[in-house]
């Protein structure tokens, strides 16, 4: 039984970077599939391609590494869990890790970074936060 399949996909892209894969495969749902085209502009990953059908459905992602090898994604992490849901308000939303990562926040208007939902005075669920 999966109850949070979003920390499982975090978890994935994480062992494949530390294991230095050039591409990881997620299982495809609308909301995995917003966070990775998120973590495409913002540069953590490459383009997003969805492969299979019906119930076979999969996104395949290039994972991006510096010149050194080290990955871009340094850390990924869940921050509102199944069984603790964190919500904020567009006042609670700061900056990252001195701006340079992003959190994710899930929004009335979609998914977006948390920069931008302060920016349109929106608040919403913390989807995790990466940098």
């Amino acid at each position: 039984m999966n109850t949070d399949p979003i920390a499982d996909a975090f978890t994935i892209i994480r062992n494949a970077q530390l294991a230095r894969k050039p591409k990881v495969c997620l299982p495809y749902s609308k909301e995995k599939l917003a966070i990775v085209e998120l973590l495409n502009r913002f540069d953590f990953v490459g383009p997003v391609k969805k492969k299979g059908r019906g119930d076979k459905k999969s996104l395949e992602t290039v994972l991006k590494y510096k010149e050194n090898g080290q990955a871009k994604i340094r850390e990924i992490k869940r921050g509102s869990k199944p069984g603790r849901r964190t919500y904020l308000s567009a006042k609670e939303i700061y900056p990252f890790k001195a701006g340079h990562g992003i959190r994710m926040i899930s929004t009335s208007q979609g998914l977006m970074a948390g920069h931008e939902a302060r920016k349109k005075r929106i608040g919403g669920e913390l989807i995790g936060r990466i940098w």
